[in-house]
């Protein structure tokens, strides 16, 4: 598994693409994919919208990351950094932003290479 994060609109789908050989059509796009798409496809992105829309469903997603990576143990994962800024006032907010960190933090450990993409150009932090 390698996963690709950092802020919205940084490039992180076209890094990926680029740095790991993948055409477009191999990625699910998290905010429409069906619920099993995640474990078929060679990449994913938008990953914190299918667990935005995962809490929305009510479904329990709590082993999404071990999951994941026992499914689709070779899948890129592209997911917008949630943690900066101001703290949501909305629960729901707060609760999704809580949960995308936790699931990131458990693909990270998971992962045997964790990108992070800023202006379009990746730095890899964690390698092995």
């Amino acid at each position: 598994m390698i996963l690709v994060t950092g802020g919205a609109f940084q490039g992180k789908k076209a890094y990926a693409m680029e740095t790991f050989s993948l055409k477009e059509d191999r990625f699910v796009d998290g905010e429409s994919c069906s619920w099993e798409d995640i474990y078929k496809a060679e990449g994913i992105f938008h990953f914190h919208e299918y667990i935005r829309r995962s809490l929305e469903a009510g479904r329990e997603i709590g082993k999404l990351a071990e999951n994941l990576f026992l499914q689709n143990p070779e899948v890129v994962v592209v997911v917008n950094e949630l943690g900066s800024g101001v703290v949501p006032v909305d629960d729901f907010d707060r609760n999704y932003r809580e949960t995308v960190g936790r699931i990131c933090c458990a693909l990270a450990d998971k992962a045997r290479q964790v990108h992070r993409v800023v202006c379009g150009i990746g730095m890899v932090i964690k390698d092995g």
